[in-house]
């Protein structure tokens, strides 16, 4: 154990001491935040440019409303359309916009034309349709025997909140939209982090391991340290230096968004976007929204069941992925295009749970989120993100316990191929040789 511990210590040490992982784990919390800022500072910007249009309104519906210009400044005439489409521009006109009669008042869809020089993007054809369209409904009702007060209280918005528990339960009120946004958003977020995690730090184990088989460091360290303690001192050496990089983003990517957030705050004006990418919430909700009641949800989330769980599946799944890796590292030779034939099958199931995850993130108790979550090749992934849901706790339990259980096979599995491998030079190797190793005797 003595000469395990000093392999997981080296292992340790040489990594977190270095500039690159220093400048790694400060600047990827960084980078977020300033694509966050980024991202709000773009969508907080009116991309629309100021467009002169010159309007041709035969059914005098829009004319009449009066279109305020905005991003766009519009002037009207009754030369015929034909005498204009080819001199609007000529005479300092960005755009020409025909609005026919009206055939049918009581028509549900008009036909209007545009001519411009370059061709518009669909979100500037989106705001015109928009604002004539508007024009013509306020005619309409202007032209019924219906009040606007009236028409506008045929809309209704429901608002769907969690509902009171039934007496004798604990706890007084089930999870709110909000909660269920931030479940969905932390869903995600972890079930991305383990899907990095994976490949990012099971290919540090695997490159080591093939590094030190190159420059035949490993021959020397054989001779002190048992194969196995050498594999199981790399994997948990990276390994923790994985726990350590987590923490540390854990700490200070909430903080840097709470910061952007404080910073961009959440313009009015960018409700109706902002409504339309988390579905269902109306954007006097959006305009509401409070970062007290953000913290508010996020207290209020069984941390007791996600942290620790979250652990035990990185643990988990890093040890599967990362003792293969481990094992296909110490069978490669010089070739190194032997290892992508080899990684292909592993990589495969994490790809694999990746791509289910925006499914469990739709629907977290279905049948096909229960199978991915306790499938141990893919639970790493797909568990974490049901957590946030407040899966049953026996769930959880058996797909930790799969977990655990297949994690122990892989690792025995893995150092039998790893003690001969990581001597072994010169050879091509392939899944049937490597089924050979497996029965050979230590």
């Amino acid at each position: 154990m003595d000469k395990l511990w000093l392999v997981i210590k080296r292992e340790y040490l040489s990594r977190v001491r270095k500039k690159t992982f220093i400048l790694a784990t400060i600047l990827t919390p960084l980078a977020i935040g300033v694509l966050a800022f980024g991202a709000g500072f773009i969508a907080s910007m009116d991309s629309s440019p100021d467009m002169k249009i010159l309007v041709v309104d035969e059914s005098g519906i829009f004319e009449a409303s009066e279109p305020e210009g905005g991003t766009y400044n519009f002037e009207f005439t009754e030369t015929p359309v034909d005498a204009l489409k080819d001199t609007y521009a000529e005479k300092g006109y960005d755009m020409l916009i025909h609005i026919p009669e009206f055939p049918d008042l009581l028509a549900t869809k008009h036909e209007a034309y545009f001519y411009a020089q370059e061709k518009p993007s669909l979100e500037m054809l989106s705001r015109l349709e928009r604002r004539i369209g508007d024009a013509i409904k306020d005619y309409k009702i202007s032209q019924s025997n219906v009040g606007r007060e009236v028409y506008e209280s045929f809309r209704t918005n429901v608002d769907l909140e969690g509902g009171l528990k039934a007496e004798g339960e604990t706890g007084s009120k089930e999870a709110g939209k909000l909660a269920i946004v931030i479940g969905t958003v932390l869903g995600g977020v972890m079930g991305l982090m383990m899907y990095m995690v994976i490949f990012i730090f099971g290919g540090m184990v695997m490159r080591s391991v093939m590094e030190e088989k190159m420059n035949r460091i490993v021959e020397v360290m054989i001779s002190s340290v048992k194969p196995f303690h050498l594999m199981m001192g790399k994997i948990i050496g990276v390994g923790a230096v994985g726990l350590t990089q987590l923490a540390i983003w854990v700490i200070l990517i909430p903080l840097i968004m709470i910061v952007v957030q404080t910073t961009m705050g959440v313009d009015p004006g960018q409700a109706d976007q902002i409504s339309e990418v988390v579905n269902g919430i109306p954007k006097e909700d959006i305009e509401s929204l409070q970062i007290a009641q953000i913290f508010d949800e996020f207290r209020a989330m069984n941390w007791w069941l996600i942290l620790p769980s979250f652990v035990l599946f990185f643990l988990g799944g890093y040890f599967i992925y990362s003792s293969l890796f481990a094992a296909i590292g110490s069978a490669i030779s010089d070739d190194m295009g032997e290892s992508q034939s080899l990684m292909l099958p592993i990589m495969l199931p994490v790809i694999f749970a990746f791509i289910m995850a925006p499914a469990v993130l739709e629907n977290p108790n279905g049948s096909l989120a229960l199978f991915g979550s306790l499938f141990p090749l893919f639970s790493p992934i797909l568990m974490p993100v049901r957590l946030a849901f407040d899966p049953p706790i026996w769930q959880v339990i058996l797909s930790i316990a799969l977990l655990i259980g297949t994690a122990v096979l892989f690792v025995w599995i893995s150092s039998r191929i790893y003690r001969v491998g990581i001597l072994m030079y010169g050879k091509k190797v392939n899944y049937k040789e490597l089924m050979k190793w497996l029965r050979y005797r230590a």
